[in-house]
């Protein structure tokens, strides 16, 4: 039986037989926890294994032939898989999140890899693909989205009540001094001007914050 020298654990050898069942369960372990396909240069699938299958809800006669946009969830730009395609084209690894649709029209987030597979010249003639699904992370992002845009709001309503409240009261007040108080010295009203100036500008302000928030937060 041919042996095989190598880094297998304290310098032990193995097997071709050894080897091949280490392999087989290897690729056990991926078919199980990954996602994983196979596509051609032009980016036809030529491959899925089952959890590729599970996940998309796709049976494996409907992918082969197909490209990935089967499961393109409208989500990402032009210009990302622009940049995707160009870097795996370069013979470069590709990492990244993707947003997918599945057959059901669930969406699911995944962790992708891209590694080009070369031919003897180095260029690349197929590209294999390793995903794993990462969307309770992405969920649990969107939660704290949700918070951040409840705490927006609370905020919108402090600025709208707390804060423009007591600047109305003082532009009230310093109105109410000037009609009913005749006999200020000059200086007392230049600085009731100063005043109502300031509560006009800060009144200002908070309706303009209050407009740019609504403006970016979305709603939920």
């Amino acid at each position: 039986m041919e042996i095989l020298e190598g880094d297998w654990g304290y310098g032990q050898a193995r097997s071709k037989e050894d080897l091949i069942n280490i392999l087989m369960a290897y690729q056990q372990a991926v078919d199980f926890s990954v996602i994983s396909s196979i596509t051609d240069i032009k980016g036809r699938i030529i491959y899925v294994n089952k959890q590729f299958c599970n996940v998309s809800k796709y049976r494996a006669e409907e992918l082969i032939g197909q490209k990935h946009n089967m499961i393109n969830s409208g989500y990402h730009s032009k210009a990302f898989f622009k940049e995707m395609w160009k870097t795996i084209g370069q013979g470069n690894v590709w990492y990244g999140e993707i947003k997918n649709l599945a057959k059901d029209n669930t969406i699911y987030w995944v962790n992708s890899v891209i590694v080009p597979i070369k031919n003897a010249e180095g260029k690349p003639h197929h590209y294999l693909s390793l995903r794993t699904l990462i969307s309770e992370r992405k969920a649990q992002e969107e939660k704290k989205h949700e918070m951040h845009v409840k705490n927006m709001e609370d905020m919108l309503f402090k600025i709208s009540h707390e804060v423009r409240q007591p600047i109305v009261q003082i532009m009230a007040l310093t109105a109410l001094i000037n009609t009913e108080e005749k006999e200020h010295p000059e200086q007392l009203k230049k600085l009731l001007t100063l005043m109502q100036r300031a509560a006009q500008t800060l009144d200002q302000y908070s309706r303009e914050l209050s407009a740019f928030v609504n403006k970016i937060t979305p709603p939920l």
